[in-house]
């Protein structure tokens, strides 16, 4: 009898998908014991033994390893579920979403890039250097590389590959994709909207089997906000819909909003986002490299209005409006842990619910061209500047995410991130060697 081979994948607390492969004499009893003090954020060494079982009887086949079958995973300390393990506090959100008489529908465009080449050069004190390449770089330039066909999109075939494993393999449907604005491959997946632990697993999933592919086809696929100077960074925007508990009413629907079919509730879910935007961003932007990313000028989103159709806001309300309408978060970029980002964003909208925020009235202009003086006029908020200050504001507002996330979750999330800003504040860009050598 052939014991079936099981890759068991869980996500750590930064949001780095991790696996063991293991043999089973029977699907039925698949479970795995592993280190949890190797793993960012999990436990120390004195009480290390965690234990993984399958989130789902469902187990996938893949295809790139075909006598391997694929297990979304619970993480376990004993019998009880771990409380730092992401999925399991994206699994709370859900059911606190119920308890208090609502179903929330979340969708995502997920931006990358695939590139064909990567060499770099890390070995202090000498200068560091990294060389990316690209089978497109010579018929697309910066910030031109929107609705591309081929042949000038030269990595859609990776793209229609990653679709159909998606869809045959692991029952994932992906909308829509095409080329976005940068250069060098960057493209977009949409995901199809669902719950928000699906969607976390989904986004996952995606990145796993697009990575992969690319490999295949001697590329690489990144997910790093902002990989290629002077042009356009990668997002991961949510799109939400907040339902009755019968997912027979969207509650962000008002036939009566001369404004965009908009319901009160909707402009209070509106107001919780902007409210909590600030310390939100330390969870959906969570790395140095996302806030290179976020600067005027290259659609990301820094200033935190709203409005309908317009793509300069932090908070958009897309067309075309009806009765299943929608708002799309902006902000969010795919370095962030999917299960932590998705139930902080639903977390800081229904507070905005439960507290009457007023998002104030939708501002339908390009912002990026107001001026310093118009945007304090108007009262207009940015978003951090740094994941520094990202994380001041998420240590002085956190009451929101309560009901999900614990204390020793958040505390141990920014103690991670903190290391991570020390370990990286060590080392000097390219860049400023060429602006500081000459003082």
């Amino acid at each position: 009898m052939i014991m079936p081979l099981v890759e068991l994948q869980f996500t750590d607390l930064i949001g780095i998908l991790r696996s063991v492969t293991r043999s089973f004499k029977s699907l039925e009893s698949v479970e795995a014991l592993f280190d949890g003090s190797s793993v960012a954020g999990f436990v120390d060494i004195e009480s290390s033994d965690l234990v993984l079982r399958p989130a789902s009887k469902v187990f996938n086949k893949i295809p790139w390893r075909p006598n391997v079958l694929r297990a979304i995973c619970k993480v376990y300390t004993g019998n009880r579920r771990f409380s730092r393990d992401p999925r399991y506090i994206a699994e709370k959100l859900e059911e606190y979403v119920k308890s208090i008489g609502y179903n929330v529908l979340v969708g995502v465009e997920v931006e990358y890039f695939i590139i064909n080449k990567v060499k770099l050069s890390f070995k202090p004190p000498h200068i560091m250097s990294i060389e990316l390449g690209s089978s497109e770089e010579l018929f697309i330039g910066k910030k031109r590389g929107y609705y591309m066909p081929s042949p000038l999109d030269a990595v859609y075939a990776i793209r229609d590959e990653t679709i159909k494993i998606l869809r045959e393999y692991f029952n994932i449907e992906i909308v829509s994709t095409h080329h976005e604005v940068a250069a060098m491959g960057q493209g977009e997946f949409s995901i199809k909207a669902t719950t928000p632990v699906e969607l976390a697993d989904n986004i996952q999933t995606l990145k796993y089997v697009l990575r992969n592919v690319a490999k295949q086809h001697n590329h690489v696929a990144v997910f790093m906000p902002k990989l290629i100077p002077e042009d356009n960074g990668s997002g991961m925007h949510i799109h939400l819909s907040l339902w009755d508990k019968d997912f027979t009413k969207n509650l962000f629907y008002d036939p009566s909003d001369e404004y965009a079919y908009l319901s009160q509730t909707a402009r209070y879910f509106i107001g919780g986002l902007i409210e909590h935007a600030r310390s939100l961003s330390a969870i959906v932007s969570p790395t140095v490299n996302s806030y290179r990313r976020l600067v005027p000028g290259y659609e990301a989103p820094v200033y935190l209005t709203w409005s309908k159709g317009n793509r300069s806001a932090a908070i958009r309300v897309p067309l075309p409006l009806g009765s299943n309408i929608r708002i799309e978060y902006r902000p969010p970029d795919p370095s962030a842990n999917p299960y932590l980002a998705l139930s902080a964003i639903v977390l800081a909208g229904i507070d905005g619910i439960r507290k009457k925020i007023d998002p104030g009235e939708p501002l339908d202009i390009n912002v990026y061209k107001l001026s310093v003086k118009d945007m304090k006029k108007l009262g207009i908020k940015i978003l951090p500047r740094s994941l520094d200050e990202a994380l001041d504001e998420l240590e002085v507002d956190n009451e929101y995410l309560k009901p999900v996330f614990t204390n020793d979750v958040i505390n141990t999330y920014i103690e991670l991130k903190r290391k991570e800003i020390l370990s990286l504040k060590q080392y000097p860009s390219i860049a400023e060697y060429s602006y500081y050598l000459s003082f």
